[in-house]
Parts: C-alpha cells; structure tokens; sequence
C-alpha cells in the first residue's frame, strides 16, 4: 500500500504535460497490475480491488491535487526569485505532508483486503518483498564504496538534468563532490525496508491491517534506528546545500526551463483535479 501512495504522487510529477496526464488517467490499470502482482488476487478478490483503487484515485484526484497545484506554484514563484536553505525546508516538508496523508488514505483503503489475505498469500507477498530487497541490493549495495558513490552523482546528475536541461561541467563537479561526501545511509536504508516489511506482514498475519496500517503507514519513520535517523538527516542537510549551490549557477535558460516544468505541472494538474472523479 506505500508503494502504491508514492506511485500516485509520483505520477503527477513526470516530464511533459501530455505524460502527466496519460500516466494518471491510466493510473488504475497500473496500481491494478502492481498489486496483483504482490498480493496473488483471483475472482471477487480482484474486482474489489478495482472498486478500492478507483476510491483512492477519486480521493487523491479531489483532495490531493489541488494541493499539488498550490504547491508547484507556490515553488515556481520562489525558483524564479532564487531560492534559500529555507525555500528548500519548506518544499521538502510539504512533500512529506502530501506523502503522508496519501499513504494514510491508501492503508485506509487498502487494509482490509490484506486481513483477508490466507496464509499462501502471504508466503506470495513475502517471496515477492524479498525479490524487491534482492533488486535493492543489486542498485545500491553492490561494489565498493568508490563505485557506489559514482553511480550516486550519476543519478543525481540525471535527475537535475531532467529538471533544467544540460549540466555544465562545473555543475556536475559539485554534484561529484557532494557524492564524495555525503555519507552512503544505503545499509540502514536496507534494514530499515526490511524493518518495515516485517511490522506490515506481521500486522497482515495477526489481521491487525485494517486497526494499525494507516497510522504506520502515515508514520513509517517511527521505530527507525536512531542512528539511521541521524544520518538520514545529515544526508538531507547535503542534499539541500548541493542543490543551493547548483542553483547560484543556473543559467537564465536552466532556471526557466524548470520553473516552465512546474507551471506546467501546475496547470495539468489543475485540468486533472476539475475532471472530479475519474
């Protein structure tokens, strides 16, 4: 059920107005096919599924939207500006707030269904969990540290790339140095994925979902290691300096093509959210 919150908030913020809009109003097929693919559903079981997803879609299409729009506004105006530490505080617990309300909503929704699961579902869900940890560990924990940390800045410059086009070649040297020294939490990361894993499937097991899924699933960050937590945080502090260092030098045509990225967000998903439900 997290996986399938985070794909929602994921759909409504991919590149390109027309992608926005295919990926959302195909939104049911795919959280259809990744659900089944983890629960084992046949029958009856599948048409209920059906019947929760377009629930949660309508929800997140009435209520969660028209926060995102707010929010991409609200980002594009202090990007055009130029942005503070503070700017970035903000846009990052904003998007923790939106995280956490659609997750609460999808184990609301969800839940039920998983205290009904019978006991080879469940042997289903975990082999399928262990799976996702096998790939995690393939991404992120293979190779040694300098690999690692070069795969990072990798993907980090992709990521940025996204947003305001080519790097120059001083941009993808801080991103280089931040790789370098940000701390690698991927381990902790791991253990906590699996701690997480485990609380859920002992929650389905013991029919426990549908009382205590929503308010963990809202709240996945307690319980975490504090050790975790305290790098967690001083990953986060990097995070943010990078990006404030990345944007002192964007050039006018980066700094408007990412701003033209969130105004666009703003007004597809101003047009999804005024169709009601889907």
């Amino acid at each position: 059920m997290k996986r399938l919150a985070c794909i929602l908030i994921l759909l409504a913020a991919l590149p390109g107005c027309s992608t926005v809009r295919f990926a959302y109003d195909n939104a049911d097929t795919y959280l259809r096919w990744r659900a089944t693919s983890y629960l084992d559903l046949h029958g009856a079981a599948v048409d209920e599924l059906d019947d929760r997803i377009d629930k949660l879609l309508a929800w997140h299409r009435t209520q969660a939207l028209p926060k995102y729009v707010r929010l991409a506004d609200d980002a594009a105006r202090r990007l055009s500006r130029g942005l503070s530490r503070q700017d970035l505080e903000w846009g990052y617990d904003a998007i923790t707030v939106q995280a956490r309300e659609s997750l609460r909503a999808a184990a609301e929704l969800g839940a039920p269904m998983l205290d009904r699961l019978t006991p080879a579902q469940i042997v289903h869900l975990e082999e399928r969990l262990a799976d996702d940890n096998r790939k995690f560990a393939r991404e992120f924990l293979r190779g040694s540290e300098e690999e690692r940390r070069s795969r990072r800045a990798r993907r980090t410059e992709e990521r940025l790339e996204d947003w305001v086009g080519k790097l120059s070649q001083a941009q993808v040297e801080r991103i280089r140095r931040f790789s370098e020294r940000a701390p690698l939490a991927d381990e902790m990361r791991d253990r906590d994925r699996k701690r997480i894993q485990a609380e859920v499937v002992a929650m389905i097991r013991g029919a426990q979902a549908t009382d205590r899924l929503p308010d963990f699933a809202a709240n996945w960050q307690r319980g975490r290691d504090p050790a975790f937590t305290a790098v967690n945080d001083l990953w986060r502090q990097e995070v943010i300096s990078l990006l404030l260092d990345v944007e002192r030098t964007l050039t006018p045509e980066q700094r408007a093509r990412a701003v033209a990225h969130l105004k666009r967000y703003s007004r597809d998903m101003q047009a999804l959210a005024a169709r009601g439900e889907p």
